[in-house]
């Protein structure tokens, strides 16, 4: 099993961060590596609370749901389906207050499919893009997030 480990830090209150990775329909507003985010669920957060993901290549997708649901402390989300050769991925954050604004930690442990290959394909390349992708997906948080106070 793989696992990467980012962190960052928000110029922005811990509910202003938890309030804009909980609602599902606004993933597009600020990664810049997705196309479009629908919610696929009744329920529109908290456990359970699934979406669907396009990429901005139009090709990629995923589809998950929320696992963890900790108000201001701890936020989990399991793909339940994706067009990537994952077969397994589970990305969890937690929040600490530090010095007024907000620290997310994000670990993302996830499982690759196609045995040996897959494990190649990993060291080459899934990790690389995986590790990238989620940096743009903070810095795009970030941005978001202090300029909507």
């Amino acid at each position: 099993m793989g696992k990467i480990l980012n962190e960052i830090v928000i110029n922005a209150p811990t509910e202003k961060v938890w309030n804009i990775l909980t609602n599902l329909e606004l993933l597009e507003q600020y990664d810049p590596t997705v196309k479009k985010s629908t919610l696929i669920s009744t329920e529109k957060t908290g456990l359970g609370a699934k979406r669907k993901v396009l990429m901005l290549d139009g090709k990629n997708w995923f589809d998950e749901k929320i696992t963890d649901f900790k108000i201001n402390k701890a936020l989990t989300f399991q793909l339940t389906d994706c067009s990537f050769p994952i077969k397994g991925l589970k990305h969890s954050y937690t929040f600490e207050v530090v010095g007024g604004q907000t620290k997310v930690q994000q670990v993302m442990e996830y499982t690759v499919k196609f045995g040996l290959l897959g494990k190649l394909l990993d060291s080459l390349m899934i990790r690389k893009q995986s590790d990238s992708g989620i940096k743009k997906f903070f810095d795009g948080l970030k941005r978001y997030a202090e300029k909507n106070q």
